[in-house]
C-alpha cells in the first residue's frame, strides 16, 4: 500500500511507530506496519560478509536442519568478498559469455536499488538475464495489461473506491493481504456502495458484501465471460464507449457466444440468475471498479483472467472516470516500482521493449554501451538454464540475488534448489540467511529499508520517498552501494556520489529513462511534497490518480 509512517527511534533502536498523514493511509496502519520493525534489530541479522569454506558441498537436503553458519561459511573483509563475489562472475562471463550470467534483484528495496540492479545485470553481465519476484504474481496481469490499455499500472488509486457504486473484488483477500486498502471498501460499504465478492472461498471482506459470488476454483473465465455475455446480450454495453475508445467488439461477441449465464452456472457453481443480477449491476451503476489479487494471477491462465477483467470494464465503460477502473492489488511494498524501474528480462525501464529498435538505441546511448536486444530469460527460465546440459550456449553458470530467496519462493522448491545448487557461482545479497543464501558461494550483508534512504512506488502509482531512520548494523552496508561496488569489479566505470547524495543521482538517471512517466517528480520534489503520484510529466503537473480518461497509451 505504501503508506507512510514515522519510526520513533532511541538509542538505534526503534521503539514505536506512527502513521503519518500521507495520501496512501491517511494515518491509518495495519498490525504489521504498526508492530512489524523488530526485524531490523533481530539477532540473526547479517553484519558481515561471508564466504563458503572450501569443500563445503552445496545439499538442498541439509536445508530442512541449518545450523550454525560458521559450519560453512567464514567472515571475510568486504574488499575480500567483493573481489572473489564480481572475480568469480566476470571469469566464468570470459569463459562462457555472457548468457552465462543472470540476477534476481528486488520488490522489497528502493527504485533506485531496482534500476542500478538491471542496469548492472544488462550493462556488466551482458544480458536481460534479469528478473524479480513479479514473475510469480503480477506478471500475468502486467502482461494482459500493457496489451489491452497500454499500461502495467492500476487506472485508479484504492481509495478512489469512495466513489464508486459498486466494488467487484476477485481472487484477493484484502482485509488479511491489503488491510488499509480494505478500510477504505469496508467505509464504502457503510456508505452504501455494493461489494461484490467472487472467490472461491469467502474471506473477511464477505461479511461486508453485497452479493458473494463463491465459485469453483478454476472457473474464474467461465464466470467472468458470463457476465460479458449478459451484458452483451442484454443491451447493456456502452457503446459510446465502445466506439470511441475499444477495438475488437465484434470479435468479442463473438467468442463469447456460447457464454450464456444458463451455460456458465454448472460449470462455476453460481446460479445463472445470480451472475446476470451482478452483471447488470456492473453495467448499469455510475462507477464499478474492479481490485483483484494473487487469485486471478497466479493461475496457468492468469493473463485470460485479467483480459476477462479488462474485456469486462471496456464494454460497460467503467474506466477513466472517478470509481471505477482496473486496480491488481499489488504484494510486496515496491513490486509497482521495480517493474517500472525495468527489473524485467523483455523490458527496460518504463516498460520500454529491449527488442524496440528505437528503445534499444535510446539505452544504447544513454548507458554508453553495447546492450543485447532479445529479451533475457524469466525467473522460471533462468532456475531451468541453471540445469541445462554444458553444452547449452546459454547455460547459466553464475548468479547474482539480491534480496529474493526462491529457495523458498518459488512453487517448486526441490528444483530451484537444485537448480541453485548447480550454479559454479552464487552470490547473495540479504539482511537475514535466507535458504537461498545458505547455498551461496558469497553472502553480503545488506541494509533493511529502516536503513536506507530512498523511493518506492506503491500499488496507486504514488513515488514515495523514505528517509533512513537508523544505520546498518555491524558491517552490513546499503544495497546501493554494495551493486556499485559489484559493477566496478565488473568493469563498470560508474561515478555515482557519496551515500544520500548517490541516492539521488541514481533517482535522476531513473526519472530520464522513464521522462514519459515521471518527469516532471525530481528528487528535490520529493524532498518537499514526500509523494507524488505519476503520470507526472512536467513541475507544474500535480499528478494524475486517474487515467485513461480521454485514452489508451
Amino acid at each position: 500500500m505504501g503508506c507512510q509512517i514515522t519510526y520513533n527511534v532511541k538509542d538505534e533502536i526503534i521503539v514505536s511507530v506512527d502513521g503519518r498523514d500521507g495520501p496512501a493511509n491517511h494515518g491509518r496502519l495495519c498490525v504489521k506496519g504498526r508492530f512489524g520493525f523488530d526485524y531490523a534489530h533481530h539477532p540473526q541479522r547479517l553484519t558481515r560478509p561471508l564466504i563458503r569454506k572450501p569443500g563445503v558441498p552445496k545439499d538442498p537436503a541439509l536445508l530442512s536442519r541449518q545450523g550454525d553458519w560458521r559450519d560453512a561459511f567464514r567472515e571475510a573483509t568486504w574488499e575480500e568478498a567483493l573481489d572473489f563475489a564480481a572475480g568469480k562472475l566476470k571469469d566464468l562471463r570470459t569463459r562462457h559469455g555472457d548468457k552465462a550470467l543472470a540476477g534476481f534483484g528486488s520488490a522489497k528495496g528502493s527504485n533506485e536499488e531496482a534500476y542500478l540492479f538491471q542496469k548492472l545485470v544488462r550493462t556488466g553481465f551482458g544480458s536481460n538475464n534479469v528478473d524479480h519476484c513479479t514473475r510469480l504474481c503480477h506478471a500475468s496481469s502486467v502482461a494482459a495489461l500493457l496489451e489491452g490499455v497500454g499500461s502495467g499500472a492500476v487506472s485508479n488509486q484504492v481509495n478512489d473506491v469512495e466513489h464508486a457504486e459498486l466494488i467487484l473484488v476477485i481472487g484477493s483477500n484484502p482485509t488479511a493481504n491489503h488491510p488499509v486498502a480494505a478500510t477504505w471498501m469496508k467505509n464504502a460499504a457503510k456508505r452504501g456502495t455494493k461489494i461484490v465478492l467472487a472467490d472461491p472461498r469467502v474471506t473477511d471482506i464477505g461479511r461486508h458484501a453485497w452479493r458473494t459470488l463463491q465459485f469453483r476454483p478454476d472457473t474464474d473465465v467461465a464466470l467472468l465471460n458470463a457476465m460479458i455475455h449478459t451484458v452483451i446480450e442484454e443491451g447493456l454495453v456502452d457503446q459510446e464507449f465502445v466506439t470511441q475508445r475499444a477495438s475488437n467488439f465484434e470479435a468479442l461477441k463473438q467468442n463469447i457466444q456460447g457464454y450464456s449465464a444458463e451455460a456458465m452456472a454448472p460449470i462455476c457453481g453460481i446460479p445463472a440468475e445470480t451472475i446476470r443480477e451482478v452483471a447488470r449491476a456492473f453495467a448499469t451503476s455510475k462507477a464499478s471498479m474492479i481490485l483483484w489479487g494473487m487469485g486471478i494471477s497466479q493461475h496457468v491462465h492468469g493473463t485470460d483472467n485479467a483480459r476477462c477483467l479488462i474485456a469486462l470494464t471496456s464494454v460497460t465503460g467503467q474506466i477513466g472516470k472517478p470509481g471505477s477502473g482496473l486496480h491488481p492489488l499489488r504484494g510486496q511494498n515496491n513490486v509497482q516500482g521495480a517493474s517500472d524501474a525495468g527489473l524485467i528480462p523483455m523490458m527496460y525501464p518504463n516498460y520500454q521493449l529491449v527488442s524496440n529498435p528505437q528503445a534499444h538505441a535510446w539505452f544504447e546511448a544513454f548507458w554508453q554501451t553495447r546492450l543485447d536486444d532479445k529479451p533475457g530469460y524469466t525467473v522460471v527460465e533462468i532456475l531451468h538454464k541453471c540445469l541445462a546440459p554444458d553444452s547449452d550456449p546459454h547455460k547459466i553458470r553464475g548468479m547474482y540475488i539480491e534480496g529474493e530467496n526462491p529457495a523458498m519462493s518459488d512453487p517448486d522448491l526441490n528444483h530451484a534448489r537444485q537448480a541453485l545448487c548447480a550454479l559454479e557461482h552464487l552470490v547473495v545479497q540479504d539482511i537475514f540467511m535466507t535458504e537461498t543464501a545458505w547455498l551461496a558461494d558469497v553472502v553480503l550483508p545488506a541494509s533493511a529499508w529502516p536503513e536506507k534512504t530512498g523511493t518506492v512506488t506503491n500499488t496507486d502509482r504514488m513515488v514515495q520517498l523514505g528517509r533512513r531512520a537508523l544505520n546498518p548494523p555491524g558491517d552490513a552496508r546499503p544495497d546501493l552501494w554494495i551493486i556499485q561496488q559489484m559493477a566496478a569489479r565488473m568493469g563498470l566505470n560508474w561515478q555515482y556520489p557519496g551515500p544520500e547524495q548517490g541516492v539521488a543521482a541514481v533517482y535522476e538517471e531513473m526519472r530520464q529513462t522513464m521522462a514519459a512517466a515521471i518527469g516532471g517528480i525530481t528528487w528535490e520534489r520529493l524532498e518537499r511534497e514526500g509523494s507524488v503520484t505519476y503520470p507526472c510529466l512536467t513541475p507544474q503537473d500535480p499528478g494524475q490518480p486517474i487515467v485513461f480518461a480521454d485514452r489508451f497509451p
